[in-house]
């Protein structure tokens, strides 16, 4: 039964009731009913990982999620974790979370992967690392291609939060499962498997209705406001700087709150 895992079933169905949201969901046929599965949804912003949730729930499976390690240091969040076979991946032991995930898989389990690992600002599809393919090839299980289109309107980088009853659709589409032989290459596996999800993003777009011109939710290729790939990339390569500066600031703070209190004096105070 899983009750914490069930409690937040009921407060996203909840969730989605008050914001007034028209969720469309497709392709749930496609969802197998048990097994191991990698489910690839493309990233575009806070709360995607909801309608895909939900989705996956019409057909009678959950969908547990990588998360960021620093978020166990949130105890309610820690406690989410550790009661929902949640995965928190630490960046810099990417071994231990790509273990955990596949013996997740390997017990049948229903993994929900972000090929782009990051949101995306421009919305269209990043550059998909290859862990997503290489944890369906290592458990032998398949991949099902997801695409969400509208959550990023609710709350992203870059845009106002809209939370409220905004009454935003949000389109999800799970596609045709894909196998990944044993002995197939990873990197060029990834690749297909980003055109075929590159493929449903447009057929989900067309299928949406109108993107105004102009708006900032709207993809500048479709004539929208959001960034251009390139320029997002840029906007992101800032970010990463600043984060590393930041980084690095407070592991000098640190450094020096364990030097002895002599010698964090200045050497004028030192003097005197």
């Amino acid at each position: 039964m899983e009750p914490v895992y069930r409690s937040l079933e009921i407060a996203a169905h909840a969730l989605v009731a008050v914001q007034g949201t028209r969720l469309t969901i497709e392709g749930v046929e496609k969802i197998p009913s048990t097994g191991g599965l990698v489910v690839a949804i493309n990233h575009t912003g806070y709360v995607d990982f909801i309608p895909a949730a939900l989705g996956a729930y019409r057909a009678g499976r959950r969908i547990r999620y990588l998360i960021k390690s620093e978020m166990m240091d949130v105890p309610p969040v820690r406690f989410l974790i550790n009661h929902t076979h949640t995965v928190p991946v630490d960046r810099s032991a990417g071994s231990q979370a790509y273990a955990a995930a596949v013996a997740e898989l390997r017990a049948g389990y229903a993994l929900g992967v972000y090929p782009e690992a990051t949101i995306s600002r421009s919305f269209e599809l990043k550059e998909f690392k290859t862990g997503a393919v290489r944890m369906a090839q290592e458990a032998r299980v398949p991949i099902l291609p997801t695409i969400v289109w509208g959550a990023h309107r609710q709350w992203t980088k870059g845009m106002p939060r809209a939370m409220g009853r905004a009454k935003i659709p949000v389109l999800v589409r799970f596609g045709d499962l894909m196998t990944v032989p044993p002995d197939a290459d990873p990197v060029r596996q990834t690749a297909e498997l980003k055109s075929v999800m590159g493929a449903m993003l447009d057929a989900v777009r067309a299928d949406y209705g109108p993107h105004p011109a102009g708006a900032p939710w709207v993809p500048a290729a479709m004539g929208g406001s959001a960034p251009t790939p390139e320029r997002a990339h840029e906007i992101e390569a800032q970010e990463a700087q600043l984060k590393a500066e930041l980084r690095a600031e407070r592991r000098a703070a640190q450094a020096n709150s364990a030097r002895p209190w002599w010698k964090r004096l200045s050497p004028k105070k030192r003097d005197r």
